[in-house]
């Protein structure tokens, strides 16, 4: 199972990941793969410059936006 984790701080969420992780569950929905991902939050990765921050399997993806997102979600 895949486990993309979310980084919910004030940083992140403000630069768009309450948007990523809308774009996340409707994805998820919509290719039916609620039992091959998992999805979890963070309160900070400490990185917040950087933001918005999304973690996929342990590898961080920086600056992340929903262009980069359905990128990353088609592999």
């Amino acid at each position: 199972m895949k486990n993309i984790k979310i980084c919910m701080g004030s940083s992140c969420f403000a630069r768009g990941n309450d948007q990523n992780l809308e774009f996340i569950e409707k994805y998820i929905k919509e290719n039916n793969l609620e039992a091959k991902i998992e999805i979890t939050g963070s309160r900070c990765e400490n990185i917040c410059a950087k933001g918005p921050n999304i973690i996929i399997d342990g590898v961080s993806y920086y600056g992340v936006d929903k262009n980069k997102l359905e990128e990353l979600l088609k592999e």
